[in-house]
C-alpha cells in the first residue's frame, strides 16, 4: 500500500511509470555528487533538474571545497591530524558543535576526493595557500585544506552535456569569461605590470572572443561551472538519467512511511516513478524563497535580502521533506551564508547581484557606515563583513555601508563590478553608474548620504596606523587569511593595509546577501531527513544546502557549502548503494594515526 504527499492531479492523469533504484532532485554539487556515486555501485540513478541548466548555484561559485586531509595534501607531504581540524571547528563553532556529523564529514573526505580523483573525470587543482579565516584559533589551517576542480575546455563534453550547462556567470566574469582564483587572476591584476602577464591575459581573452563567435558560449571553463561540468560528465559516463525541465512535485511513501518514489512533471507529462532505494533532496535550500527570508535577521519583508543563488532555490526540497514529516532546523549561529553584495543595473532594465570576495582586504579600501566609521575588519570573510553590518547598523536604518578607496586601489584591483586597468573606469562611474566618484572624501561622502566629518576623521586615523602595518580597532593583517588576500607589492609593512592617499575617491553601496542558506533540513549523520520526535523519514535523505549546515550557521573557511555538499553527496550515495568499503586504493593515506582508524567505515544501522 502507498500513500502519496503533494501530487496536484489525480493518478489517472500519469502519462506512464518509470522505474529507478534512485531519485535526485537537483544537480548543484551536492546532487551530483550522490548520482555519480550511486551510479559507480551499480544502481539506477534518475537526475530530476527543474530548470533548463543543471548546476543550479554551484555552477555560480568560486567552486572551491573546503576538505581537510585530503589526498592532494598528502600527496605534496602536509599530514595534519584530524585533531587540528576538530580543534578548529569547535573553536569556530562553540555551542553549535554538531560531533556525530562533522565525525562524518571529516571521516568521508579523505575518501571523496580520492573517489573522484581515481574513478571520474572529476580532478581536483589543490588549494595550497588558501587559509582558514580565524587565524588566531587552535588548529586554524594555512594551506592544504581545500580543493577546486581543474579547468576544463567545452569540448571535452559531449554535446548533449554542453547544451544543460550554464554560461560562466555574468557578475563574476570577465565579459562573460570566467577567472580563477590564484595564478589565472593574478596574470590579469599584473597584466599591466608584467610583460608575461599581459601575453597570458591577452591569449585567453582571445581564445574566449573566439569561443564566443564560434561556440556562442564560454568554453573555457573554471570554478564552479568547471565543477559542474566536470561531475556531468561523470554522471553521464556513469549511466545516470539527467533530465533537466523536470520538477519533483511530491512524493510517494509506503504504508510504514518510508520514501519510495515521486511524482515529476516534465516535457512528457506528469510522470509517477518508482525509487526502489530512495530520494535524495539536493534543491538549493530557501534563500530565493521571500516568504521564509522574513526569518532573517532584519529583514521584516523578505525582500532586504539580495541573493547569488538561482531562482529554482526557492524552499521546493524543504517543503517536500516537511510535507514528509521532516523539518526545518534553523538553530544556529546564522540561517544564511551572508556575503556583501552590491546591486548593478544595467541598460537593458536587467539587474546583477556582485558578490564582495576579494575587494575588502586588498590595501587602499575600507569599508564604513552611514556615520563615515568602520564596523569590522574588512580582510576577514565576507561572512564577518555582512555580520558586522547586521550587529553595527542601528535598528532604525537600512542595513547598509559602503567600501571606499582611493584611485590606486580601484585601478589595481577589482572594486565591486569594476574592473582594473585597462578597462575604461568610466564604464562603472559614467555607464553603469554602479561606482561612485569624487575629487575629494567630503563631496563622496555628500553623494552616498555618509557622515563626511565621520569618514574625513576614519580616514586619517586609518590612515596614520596603516602607514605602519596595523589596525589597532579591527587587528586587520593579522592573520594568514588577511595577508594572503592582500598585497604585497604596495612597499607597505602590511600587505592589507595601506594609507587612502590622493583623489580622486571612489565608492560602492554594499548590502546584505548571502550565497545561499544555513539553516535547512534536520538530517542526522547519514544525512537522512529527521523528524521533531526524533525518528528517521525512511528513504529520505538532503544534501548541499538543502541540508542544515554541518557547521552550525558558522563560517570558519571558504568552501564551507561546496566541500559539505559533495562529501555528504558522496556518503549518500554510499549509503543507498549499501557499500561498506572506500572505493580509493588507500596509496595517499600513510598511517592509521592520520586516518584515525582502519580504512573502513562500519555500516550503519
Amino acid at each position: 500500500m502507498e500513500t502519496t504527499i503533494k501530487h496536484t492531479a489525480s493518478d489517472s492523469a500519469l502519462s506512464t511509470e518509470w522505474q529507478y533504484d534512485v531519485i535526485i532532485a537537483g544537480s548543484g554539487a551536492g546532487g551530483l555528487a550522490a548520482a555519480v556515486t550511486a551510479a559507480h555501485h551499480g544502481l539506477k540513478v534518475l537526475l530530476a533538474e527543474r530548470a533548463p541548466f543543471c548546476g543550479g548555484a554551484t555552477a555560480r561559485s568560486g567552486g572551491w571545497a573546503w576538505t581537510p586531509g585530503n589526498p592532494l595534501a598528502v600527496a605534496d607531504g602536509v599530514i595534519e591530524p584530524r585533531d587540528d581540524y576538530r580543534a578548529y571547528l569547535k573553536a569556530v563553532t562553540g555551542d553549535d558543535y554538531d560531533s556525530e556529523r562533522v565525525e562524518m564529514f571529516l571521516e568521508q573526505v579523505p575518501h571523496m576526493v580520492g573517489f573522484f580523483q581515481q574513478h571520474t573525470p572529476l580532478q581536483f587543482t589543490p588549494g595550497k595557500s588558501i587559509c582558514d579565516i580565524y587565524g588566531k584559533l587552535p588548529g586554524a589551517g594555512t594551506g592544504h585544506r581545500s580543493v577546486a576542480a581543474s579547468p576544463l575546455y567545452g569540448t571535452q563534453l559531449p554535446k548533449h552535456l554542453l547544451a544543460i550547462l550554464p554560461d560562466q556567470y555574468r557578475m563574476t566574469s570577465f565579459w562573460g569569461m570566467g577567472i580563477m582564483a590564484g595564478p589565472d587572476l593574478g596574470h590579469f591584476l599584473n597584466a599591466m605590470k608584467r610583460p608575461a602577464s599581459f601575453l597570458y591575459a591577452a591569449k585567453r581573452f582571445a581564445i574566449h572572443l573566439w569561443d564566443k563567435v564560434v561556440h556562442r558560449r564560454n568554453m573555457q571553463m573554471v570554478n564552479g561551472l568547471a565543477l559542474v561540468a566536470r561531475l556531468l560528465r561523470a554522471a553521464d559516463e556513469k549511466g545516470v538519467d539527467i533530465r533537466v525541465n523536470t520538477a519533483v512535485e511530491g512524493l510517494i511513501q509506503d504504508e510504514n512511511g518510508k520514501v519510495c518514489g515521486a511524482y515529476l512533471r516534465t516535457p512528457e507529462g506528469r510522470i509517477r516513478v518508482h525509487a526502489a532505494k530512495g530520494v535524495v533532496l539536493a534543491t538549493g535550500g530557501y534563500p530565493a524563497d521571500s516568504g521564509r527570508r522574513k526569518n532573517f535577521p532584519r529583514t521584516p519583508t523578505g525582500q532586504e535580502h539580495w541573493t547569488l543563488a538561482v531562482p529554482e532555490a526557492d524552499g521546493a526540497g524543504l517543503t517536500l521533506a516537511e510535507q514528509a514529516g521532516g523539518y526545518l532546523d534553523a538553530r544556529g549561529k546564522s540561517p544564511a551564508a551572508w556575503c556583501p553584495v552590491s546591486l548593478v543595473r544595467f541598460k537593458d532594465g536587467s539587474e546583477g547581484v556582485f558578490p564582495h570576495i576579494a575587494d575588502r582586504a586588498k590595501p587602499g579600501i575600507i569599508g564604513v557606515l552611514k556615520n563615515g566609521r568602520r564596523f569590522v575588519n574588512e580582510a576577514n570573510g565576507y561572512y564577518d563583513y555582512v555580520s558586522g553590518m547586521l550587529g553595527t547598523v542601528p535598528e532604525d536604518e537600512a542595513v547598509e555601508s559602503w567600501l571606499i578607496g582611493d584611485r590606486r586601489a580601484v585601478r589595481s584591483y577589482m572594486f565591486g563590478f569594476a574592473k582594473p586597468r585597462p578597462v575604461p573606469l568610466a564604464l562603472y562611474t559614467r555607464y553603469l553608474n554602479c561606482i561612485t566618484e569624487a575629487d575629494t572624501l567630503d563631496q563622496l561622502a555628500e553623494r552616498c548620504g555618509i557622515d563626511p566629518v565621520g569618514l574625513m576623521q576614519t580616514v586619517a586615523e586609518f590612515n596614520r596606523h596603516a602607514k605602519q602595518g596595523q589596525d589597532p580597532l579591527f587587528g586587520r593583517g593579522e592573520t594568514p587569511f588577511n595577508r594572503y588576500g592582500g598585497d604585497a607589492s604596495t612597499g607597505y609593512p602590511n600587505p592589507s593595509l595601506a594609507p587612502l592617499g590622493k583623489g580622486p575617491y571612489y565608492a560602492v553601496k554594499i548590502q546584505v546577501g548571502s550565497f545561499g542558506t544555513f539553516a535547512g533540513i534536520a538530517v542526522d549523520a547519514h544525512s537522512r531527513v529527521k523528524t521533531a520526535d526524533g525518528g528517521i523519514v525512511e528513504g529520505l535523505y538532503a544534501v548541499g544546502c538543502d541540508q542544515k549546515s554541518v557547521f552550525g550557521g558558522h563560517y570558519p573557511c571558504g568552501g564551507i557549502n561546496i566541500g559539505p555538499a559533495l562529501t555528504f553527496g558522496y556518503a549518500v550515495g554510499r549509503h543507498l548503494a549499501g557499500v561498506s568499503r572506500y572505493e580509493d586504493d588507500g596509496t595517499y593515506f600513510p598511517s592509521a594515526d592520520y586516518r584515525g582508524g582502519a580504512h573502513t567505515e562500519s555500516v550503519p544501522t
